[in-house]
């Protein structure tokens, strides 16, 4: 694949790559051994401790930025995916296509919206039989009529 997005998206692309990498974990490893061994040497001073807290708390706040850039960049190439799933079938709603971009109000509308479809779902025994509430109402009307004839 070829290299795409600013400098500064390919150095962060990198980095997050290398921190999640087994070479990173035994560095870090290795750092903290390093620094172990050495407490005798320096007597267990401040200044040997300010060392290790100084680092930690250095590498702590990058690595906050790299992991929720690699969090939002995952979301969203998982909301795309699923945008195209939703899109592409037929009897899905695209009511929820881009629902990461609702409001909470309105997210919590959707929820209640399929709140509906399950009971009605539940109340026929099949969480498969419909995919919008107008269809689960209907369907569900007809098969309270087929019921009451048989």
């Amino acid at each position: 694949m070829t290299e795409k997005g600013s400098w500064l998206e390919r150095i962060s692309g990198l980095a997050t790559a290398w921190t999640g990498s087994s070479q990173a974990f035994a560095l870090a490893l290795g750092t903290i051994l390093v620094w172990a061994v050495t407490g005798p040497v320096f007597r267990f001073s401040d200044t040997w401790q300010l060392v290790i807290n100084t680092g930690t708390t250095i590498v702590t706040f990058l690595m906050v930025f790299l992991i929720q850039r690699a969090q939002n960049k995952d979301s969203l190439a998982i909301h795309l995916k699923l945008n195209e799933i939703v899109a592409a079938l037929p009897w899905t709603s695209n009511r929820l296509i881009s629902a990461e971009d609702l409001t909470e109000t309105e997210v919590r509308i959707l929820r209640d919206h399929f709140r509906k479809l399950v009971d009605l779902a539940r109340r026929d025994e099949d969480l498969k039989c419909s995919h919008s509430i107008e269809d689960a109402e209907a369907d569900h009307a007809r098969k309270q009529q087929t019921a009451a004839r048989a």
